[in-house]
């Protein structure tokens, strides 16, 4: 009996089905990102050449893919990279993996910035990860230097090979521990952070991909969400030039109890940016001069 062939379109058929009844959000998107790094193709390929057969390698590669998948590992985990603000990270299971909203505050940020003369000046990330936010803005922002910190040594290691793909290793300087304790010596145009803002109550309601795979110490922040907001808010002011600003992007209903924070601890205006579904996403507090 001859053995069954899998073409590129039988297979993304088949997958599709499979991971929609496996209660996969995204089921043909992900078939064709795990076929994509199977063949080393761009998507484009998998509809021009849709009856192009897979060679045993091939399969078997993608099948195991599709294992790990129906697990919930995420599918930037699999492949081992994600694209954010048009750069492809490095991503590992010591990283959260960058999401559009965090693009959001990569905006809002080079935006103001962009106001500073010859876009020059030094900005602090905290929390870096993967080294999204800093390495994004590095990019787009030709004069910019910067300086990052991140509690995990693994992390770090993400985010200087990151650097070194991008060609910003040059640019950017990487401390290890606990938010602005390693840097409270310098002086900073902006600080800018993505840090852990989930209550710890709701971790056990996120989703498989996000609770059984990305680090929690990434993603939770206290009873309330708010524990590192308060040091940030806290402490940045001292590490800011004059005219400088912290942003930091927020969880859902986060907004005006950092508004409050910024006033007790004398902040002055404090913008606050929605993302496309009109939820508060990202908090600006500016030093006041």
């Amino acid at each position: 009996m001859a053995e069954e062939i899998w073409t590129i379109g039988k297979i993304l058929k088949w997958t599709e089905e499979y991971f929609a009844k496996a209660g996969i959000d995204t089921p043909r998107l992900d078939g064709e990102v795990l076929l994509c790094h199977v063949l080393n193709k761009e998507r484009i390929h998998l509809y021009v050449h849709f009856d192009q057969p897979l060679n045993p390698s091939e399969l078997a590669q993608y099948k195991e893919y599709i294992r790990q998948r129906v697990r919930h590992k995420p599918v930037a985990y699999i492949v081992g990279h994600k694209d954010f603000m048009g750069l492809d990270f490095k991503v590992t299971e010591d990283t959260l993996i960058p999401r559009p909203d965090t693009e959001i505050l990569v905006e809002a940020v080079i935006s103001r910035l962009k106001t500073i003369e010859d876009n020059r000046g030094t900005i602090a990330d905290i929390g870096t990860g993967t080294g999204a936010i800093c390495l994004s803005l590095l990019n787009y922002l030709s004069s910019l230097l910067a300086v990052t910190v991140d509690i995990s040594d693994k992390a770090l290691e993400v985010a200087r090979d990151n650097a070194q793909r991008f060609g910003l290793s040059d640019r950017i300087e990487f401390f290890q521990g606990d938010l602005l304790e390693p840097i409270k010596n310098r002086k900073f145009t902006a600080i800018v952070s993505n840090p852990p803002y989930i209550p710890e109550g709701d971790i056990a309601g996120l989703e498989p991909d996000v609770k059984e795979f990305e680090p929690v110490s990434a993603l939770a922040a206290g009873a309330d969400g708010l524990d590192c907001y308060r040091r940030l808010v806290a402490e940045a002011g001292e590490l800011l030039e004059d005219g400088g600003f912290l942003a930091m992007e927020i969880g859902i209903n986060q907004a005006e109890p950092l508004r409050k924070l910024g006033q007790e601890h004398g902040w002055g205006r404090c913008e606050i940016i929605k993302d496309l579904a009109g939820i508060d996403r990202v908090v600006i507090l500016w030093k006041q001069k």
